[in-house]
């Protein structure tokens, strides 16, 4: 197996376990969704229900499961930004040079900051909210779980889309880069 087969499967790779690590934090923002809505549930029913200073019953399983989608989200961006890159454009110069692949590159990693604010923003606001302190009972918290889990797939799609298209303008430029410098004697 030559180096370009081994980059190509290792990009392949990569790609899948960010999907499948952003669909796994999706899954227990879902959960935890789901788990927070039958404690709530769970409260209502109550004839006395325990009194936590602020009328809302929190979750211990929902802010755990909150906790790992947060995580599991955090590490996956990281990686992929590192393994990927910091593609940018600084110039309009960059810009009108700048391949196909270098663009799509620079707009998905754009988009991928977007969702992960959005995404990791909503569950943490769901976390608090099912923490034990009294500090975050204002917090809304209501379907927050479902909406981060949601972004995070979405942030899987275009993470992994922006990690393949930095490697192939990284393997563009180094192309254009070489012929330059083979080129002096």
């Amino acid at each position: 197996m030559n180096k370009k087969e081994m980059e190509s499967e290792l990009g392949f790779l990569v790609s899948v376990l960010v999907i499948c690590a952003d669909i796994t934090a999706a899954v227990l923002g879902i959960e935890a969704e789901i788990a927070q809505s039958k404690q709530q549930h769970h409260h209502a029913r109550q004839q006395h229900p325990r009194h936590t200073g602020c009328g809302r019953s929190p979750s211990s399983g929902a802010f755990s499961e909150g906790v790992a989608a947060m995580v599991l989200l955090s590490i996956v961006h990281v990686t992929a930004n590192v393994l990927g890159g910091c593609t940018y454009i600084r110039s309009k110069q960059d810009f009108t040079r700048a391949t196909a692949n270098k663009i799509l590159a620079v707009a998905l990693l754009v988009i991928s900051w977007i969702f992960f604010a959005v995404s990791y923003s909503t569950l943490m606001l769901a976390t608090l909210a099912n923490s034990r302190s009294n500090r975050f009972c204002s917090l809304p918290h209501r379907w927050f779980f479902l909406v981060g889990g949601i972004f995070c797939l979405g942030h899987g799609l275009v993470t992994s889309g922006y990690y393949v298209s930095a490697i192939a303008a990284k393997k563009e430029d180094k192309e254009n880069v070489q012929p330059a410098n083979t080129s002096r004697p």
